[in-house]
């Protein structure tokens, strides 16, 4: 009995030292930190009790537009522009859960140094764009919707949503240099095609904006559902599912208002001065 008890003992020791080993080698699995039922960047006492610099991102108006046809549907393309206008970077490092697949935690810096980190629940996908290859990139980043006006511009019905949905957070163009904290210089590239990576960065730095011209792959609605002539809001929504946290989580959307008539012909100035009176 008491041999049996001495080995039980060795043995506890045992765990108990390679446990410490892996805390001190850095394999130890990351602390689950849970998400956030409060947003701490709305809510200003949290974010100054942390001194948390958080981000915010806006969609710029919809510009460029164009009709086209693409894989047998008539669509209206646009450029769109995903703006960094916080007091601090969107920042998302990711996890990888499948081939293909990656969860992402979000960094948030701090005004003494440091970053505060949160669960979120964005996802990144390894998503292929014909002719260029695989980019690591975030799931639901933005949406693109089609709405019928009423004649005082209020928006009536949602007729169609964009098919591109999965964005790149990166330093392309910097729209906002008079923002404080604005780097001068690109500090978040362009997405990694790495296939075989197990973690990666995606960001847009304050100042700076992640731009998709309107003849880039899927940036477009399709308009094969306009049945009627007249004056529509086509609307572009960053983070559409409020998956990060942000300062202000409800100047998301732009929009403009477009003319369509039916069978997807765009007919340009034709709603000069009509306002869309919807959300954004």
């Amino acid at each position: 009995m008491v041999r049996a008890l001495r080995l039980l003992v060795i043995v506890a020791a045992s765990i108990g030292v390679a446990a410490l080993a892996l805390v001190a080698s850095g394999s130890a699995a990351p602390e689950q930190r849970p998400i956030a039922k409060k947003n701490p960047c709305e809510t200003p006492s949290i974010r100054k009790q942390r001194g948390l610099r958080c981000p915010d991102l806006k969609m710029a108006r919809p510009t460029d537009l164009e009709a086209d046809r693409a894989q047998g549907h008539a669509v209206l393309r646009a450029t769109s522009s995903i703006d960094s206008v916080g007091r601090g970077p969107a920042e998302l490092h990711g996890r990888r859960t499948r081939p293909r697949n990656m969860v992402a935690v979000q960094r948030i810096p701090k005004k003494g140094g440091g970053k505060a980190e949160f669960r979120t629940k964005a996802r990144l996908r390894f998503k292929r764009i014909p002719g260029q290859g695989r980019y690591w990139k975030w799931v639901d980043a933005a949406r693109f919707e089609l709405w019928s006006l009423d004649r005082e511009g209020r928006r009536k019905r949602r007729i169609t949503t964009g098919e591109k949905q999965i964005y790149c957070l990166r330093d392309l163009v910097r729209t906002h240099p008079g923002l404080p904290h604005s780097p001068p210089n690109m500090v978040y590239p362009g997405c990694s095609q790495d296939g075989s990576t197990r973690r990666v960065t995606l960001g847009t730095s304050v100042g700076w904006s992640d731009v998709y011209p309107a003849s880039y792959y899927e940036q477009y609605v399709e308009l094969d559902d306009v049945n009627r002539k007249g004056c529509y809001a086509l609307v572009h929504i960053a983070d559409p599912k409020n998956d990060i946290l942000e300062l202000n989580e409800d100047n998301n959307r732009s929009s403009k208002v477009v003319y369509l008539k039916p069978n997807g012909r765009y007919v340009p100035g034709r709603c000069e001065g009509v306002r869309d009176r919807g959300l954004g």
